[in-house]
């Protein structure tokens, strides 16, 4: 069952040391230690949000460095929205909330790039509202009518 080749394969393939260089580049990192904890902290935030085949194909996307800390995460029982993962991003890592979106910000515009279009649209429609500004996306999320 997880032999079998993914309908979505990667857009681009990257080494772990490539990853760092453009999420360094994306973040305006001073060295490739502060990219690679921002790689780190980010994607193990997302560990806990993300379930099931999309967390799956998404590590199969990623260097295998950075995919053992999004698979490392025990998947929260409760999801975040796009500012909650922020502030639990932000208290979790000792940031300010400023610093923890501008990391988010970089990491997850190389996520994006790596997970490719239909992956990411996957990824965006099993987390709740907020997440698609956060890969750099337009929230193109339809208003539910309101309970009468």
């Amino acid at each position: 069952m997880y032999d079998q080749p993914r309908t979505n394969p990667s857009q681009t393939v990257m080494t772990f040391d490539q990853m760092l260089e453009r999420v360094r580049y994306e973040g305006a990192y001073p060295t490739r230690e502060r990219a690679a904890e921002a790689v780190h902290n980010v994607l193990s935030a997302l560990g806990r949000q993300l379930t099931g085949d999309e967390r799956v194909d998404l590590a199969h996307c990623l260097p295998v460095e950075a995919a053992l800390p999004l698979t490392a995460q025990i998947p929260a029982t409760e999801q975040l929205t796009g500012w909650g993962f922020i502030k639990d991003l932000a208290a979790r890592t000792g940031a300010t909330p400023a610093i923890a979106r501008w990391d988010t910000g970089a990491v997850l515009a190389v996520v994006t790039r790596l997970a490719g279009p239909d992956l990411l649209a996957r990824i965006l429609r099993q987390l709740p509202g907020g997440y698609a500004l956060l890969f750099g996306q337009a929230e193109l999320r339809h208003p539910h009518p309101a309970a009468a």
